[in-house]
């Protein structure tokens, strides 16, 4: 079973659900993996601690243009859905731009375009407490981590509980991330901002199809703006955690919760065989 936690925004504690999940199953005796697809600033490692076994390069093909060969047809400039190529009297190429499509090369008449391999990030795998550890980091600078994302899923087993720790919004990195996922845990905060950001989320689970339900952290502070909006839309509110000082602090010593906490164990396995309950459903 496939789990994405997700949110709208970055800080509702959606590493937070993640990495207590991911132990909490850990120790109760499930297989579990943890894979932290915030390519850009993963940091379950801070929580989890993982022995890292692995590294593996991942990149992506982009376009050389061999000047002698190319007619200047413009074709491959046409076929770019991301302005990666540009026709002004040579092809200009932008490699930041490039997806890795392959769709110039193909078009191309005259067999002007070859593509090289440009490093865009690692995959790292490894060990923490009986959790399977993977995560991707984005290289400095590298604008496109959808091509580093799928690589983080494809290294997940096919057997046990998959915690996908996904980047927060509602982009392409956030839709990666969650696709192929059983549930979604929509992570959100009872402010206006975390409203609003929830929306926008909802909206896109519905257009993919996937199936979701809410945790609300620091449900005893703010308004009841998410949890009325939670009602009328019909979406589980499977865990609300207080506002608790004590879950601050572990955080801020790179602690997990479940780990100081003795009841947050029982809310976080809970929080899972609601979940699963949901899916059998």
């Amino acid at each position: 079973m496939q789990i994405a936690v997700a949110s709208g925004k970055g800080g509702t504690g959606k590493t937070t659900v993640a990495t207590n999940l991911a132990a909490v199953l850990a120790e109760a005796g499930q297989e579990v993996t943890y894979a932290d697809c915030d390519v850009e600033e993963p940091d379950g490692h801070l929580f989890l601690r993982p022995e890292i076994e692995g590294t593996i390069s991942v990149g992506v093909p982009v376009p050389v243009v061999d000047e002698r060969l190319c007619t200047l047809c413009g074709k491959c400039a046409e076929v770019c859905a991301y302005g990666a190529l540009v026709c002004l009297g040579r092809v200009v190429t932008f490699p930041d731009l490039c997806h890795g499509c392959g769709g110039c090369a193909l078009v191309c008449p005259s067999g002007a375009i070859r593509e090289t391999r440009r490093e865009v990030g690692v995959v790292e795998e490894g060990r923490a407490d009986g959790i399977r550890f993977i995560q991707g980091r984005l290289n400095v600078g590298r604008p496109i981590s959808p091509p580093l994302i799928r690589a983080v899923k494809r290294r997940l087993p096919a057997q046990g509980v998959q915690i996908v720790d996904s980047p927060p919004g509602t982009a392409c990195p956030a839709i990666h991330s969650v696709r192929g996922a059983n549930y979604v845990l929509l992570v959100a905060e009872p402010t206006p901002f975390g409203l609003n950001d929830l929306q926008l989320t909802v909206e896109m689970l519905r257009d993919l199809g996937l199936p979701f339900g809410a945790v609300i952290n620091r449900a005893d502070t703010g308004d009841d703006g998410v949890c009325g909006y939670c009602h009328r839309e019909g979406i589980d509110i499977l865990l609300e955690i207080p506002d608790d000082r004590r879950v601050a602090e572990a955080y801020s010593r790179g602690q997990l919760a479940s780990a100081v906490l003795p009841a947050y164990r029982g809310r976080f396995l809970g929080l899972f065989n609601r979940v699963k309950e949901r899916v059998s459903a």
